[in-house]
């Protein structure tokens, strides 16, 4: 799991196939050492793995991305940043979660991802 310690959820909200999250970002996180010791940004599988577990909080189930449509990073984001808010709009279609979800740094969006979540049938 990424999102603690890397990332803190300080607000959840879910409502009507709507999550909307307010994260920190620890910038202190040994990841930062490796990616990148000059220019530190988190890394994009990062900001991936926390939209799939904050979906799979907010649904109580665990969850793995089967398709992904269409990623986009379309700005780095620094470890210093402040604070992040993640919104993923959802369906439930049979077995499937269609999802589409932005992550910003303020105003601007730093990635974009539509695509397919499934419950783990263990």
């Amino acid at each position: 799991m990424l999102k603690e310690p890397l990332f803190k959820i300080s607000s959840l909200q879910h409502e009507e196939n709507v999550i909307n999250a307010i994260l920190e970002i620890d910038e202190l996180n040994e990841i930062f050492a490796g990616h990148f010791p000059d220019r530190p940004v988190v890394p994009g599988a990062c900001m991936l793995q926390v939209v799939k577990e904050v979906l799979a909080s907010a649904l109580n189930k665990p969850l793995r991305l089967v398709k992904a449509d269409n990623i986009k990073f379309l700005s780095l984001i620094e470890p210093s940043s402040q604070t992040l808010q993640l919104s993923i709009a959802y369906q439930l279609i049979d077995s499937d979660i269609k999802i589409a979800a932005s992550l910003m740094a303020g105003e601007v969006v730093c990635m974009k991802l539509s695509g397919i979540f499934q419950k783990v049938i263990s």
